[in-house]
């Protein structure tokens, strides 16, 4: 699977290169981000607050939507960011089909990504605060 991984001061920018996103390169992107995000948080292999670009991704096989939605999910349970971007409409199309749309934290741009989890690392330093 083509992927760039590109880190930022807070966060990791995984953009998928290919542009036909099939079952089993799903499943081979899910483990890349499960090893990832079962890393040490302090190694440089370690993926916990991520924004997933899929702008050269132009269209998605049956199952993979699902696939999709799970892995966010699984971020989330860890009180992790996940955020996709640039989503070709066909790839839209998909999700919304699947029903997983709506469940999944999808912006148009990577800046607006950024925005995203800046405001998710905001909200958990406060709902943190509030527990102490």
């Amino acid at each position: 699977m083509k992927i760039k991984i590109d880190t930022k001061e807070r966060f990791k920018v995984v953009s998928i290169l290919e542009p036909h996103l099939t079952a089993m390169l799903a499943v081979e992107l899910l483990e890349i981000l499960k090893k990832g995000h079962e890393a040490d948080s302090s190694s440089a292999e370690a993926l916990t607050h991520l924004v997933v670009v899929l702008s050269a991704v132009e269209k998605i096989e049956k199952g993979v939507p699902q696939l999709l939605a799970n892995i966010q999910k699984e971020f989330y349970a860890q009180q992790h960011s996940f955020v996709y971007c640039g989503i070709h409409p066909d790839v839209e199309g998909a999700l919304i089909e699947a029903g997983v749309y709506e469940m999944m934290n999808i912006t148009p741009t990577e800046s607006e990504a950024w925005d995203i989890l800046q405001m998710e690392e905001i909200e958990r330093e406060l709902m943190n605060d509030s527990y102490n």
